[in-house]
C-alpha cells in the first residue's frame, strides 16, 4: 500500500470518528431538553409584589414553568384564566410577593368581593365583641383562632340574686382582630374589638349579652374541638362538690314575747328557727 493510499484511509477515518462525535453532541442534547419540556407545566405567579385588596391586572402576572411533579394544587395554568374580558373580576383576599403562584385561596370569588362577607361560611353571621387586655385573652387571640364566648351577668333579685356565666358560643373562628383579618398574623396585640363566626341565633345572643353583662372570650387550643359540658355556672358553684350550699332566707319575723324579750323566727327553704334575743 503506498503512502499516498494510507493518508487518505487515516484522514477518512479521522474524520468519520468527528462526524460520529458531532451527531452525538447534538442528540445529547437535544433529548434533555425535549424531556425537560415535557415534564414542565405552566404556572400563573405575581410578577411583582401584590398587596390585598387589589384588582388583578395582566401587568401584575406572568406564567413560569415549574415541573410538573411540584405544581401547586389549584394553580392556574394560564393568565387569561385570571384576567380578561369574560373572566369575572378577580381581587387578591391575601398579599402575594413577587414570583408568588397565584392560588384560588388568595384570591376573591367571581364578585370580587375584597370585605369580609365573602369569607364567611355559608349561613353564619359576623359580630363583634368588645376586648380588652382581659376579656380578649391579654392580645392573644389572633385571626384564624378559635374560642368560647362567655356571658357575666347578675340574675334573680332580692335574696334570690346571684351571678352567673353561661356559653353563648363555643368554638368560633375569630374572622378579625380590629381592622385586621390576617390570617398569617402571629403578633398579639390588645384589641378594642374582636369579630368571630357564630350562627344567626348566636349572633343575637351576643348583642343582647354585652348590653346586660360582661362578654369575654376563652381562647381554645388549635385542635380542640370539643363541647362544653357546663353551659352555666353560678356563685353557689365555686363552693366545689360536697359543700352543703345555704337556702337563701325567705322570711324573718320579729315577736315580743315579753317585758325585756324579742323572739325572732327566721324561715330558710324549708326550715324554721326561732331565737330569743334580750331587747335593750
Amino acid at each position: 500500500m503506498s503512502l499516498r493510499t494510507l493518508a487518505s484511509l487515516t484522514i477518512a477515518v479521522l474524520l468519520g470518528l468527528v462526524a460520529v462525535l458531532l451527531v452525538r453532541g447534538v442528540m445529547t442534547s437535544q433529548r434533555p431538553a425535549a424531556a425537560q419540556t415535557a415534564a414542565m407545566t405552566p404556572v400563573v405567579v405575581a410578577m411583582v409584589p401584590i398587596d390585598r385588596g387589589v384588582e388583578l391586572k395582566p401587568a401584575m402576572l406572568k406564567t413560569v414553568n415549574y415541573p410538573s411533579s411540584a405544581v401547586p394544587a389549584g394553580a392556574f395554568k394560564s393568565v387569561d384564566l385570571l384576567v380578561g374580558k369574560d373572566v369575572p373580576t378577580r381581587t387578591t383576599v391575601r398579599s402575594m410577593i413577587a414570583n408568588e403562584p397565584v392560588l384560588p385561596a388568595k384570591l376573591s370569588g367571581g364578585e370580587g368581593k375584597t370585605n369580609m362577607s365573602g369569607t364567611l361560611t355559608p349561613g353564619m353571621r359576623a359580630v363583634s365583641v368588645r376586648s380588652s387586655d382581659v376579656t380578649g385573652v391579654g392580645g392573644f387571640v389572633l385571626p384564624g383562632d378559635h374560642v368560647d364566648i362567655l356571658l357575666t351577668r347578675t340574675v334573680g333579685k332580692g335574696d334570690g340574686e346571684t351571678t352567673i356565666t353561661q356559653v353563648l358560643a363555643e368554638n368560633s373562628l375569630v374572622m378579625g382582630v380590629d381592622q385586621m383579618s390576617d390570617q398569617d398574623a402571629d403578633k398579639p396585640q390588645v384589641a378594642k374589638a374582636v369579630t368571630v363566626e357564630v350562627t344567626p341565633d348566636q349572633a343575637q345572643a351576643i348583642s343582647l349579652g354585652q348590653s346586660v353583662g360582661e362578654v369575654s372570650l376563652s381562647l381554645r387550643q388549635s385542635a380542640d374541638v370539643a363541647a362544653l359540658t357546663r353551659k352555666v355556672t353560678s356563685v353557689a358553684d365555686l363552693a366545689g362538690p360536697g359543700v352543703r350550699k345555704a337556702a337563701p332566707v325567705r322570711r324573718a319575723t320579729v315577736r315580743r314575747t315579753d317585758p325585756g324579750m324579742t323572739e325572732v323566727r327566721v324561715t330558710r327553704g324549708v326550715e324554721t328557727a326561732g331565737y330569743a334575743v334580750r331587747a335593750f
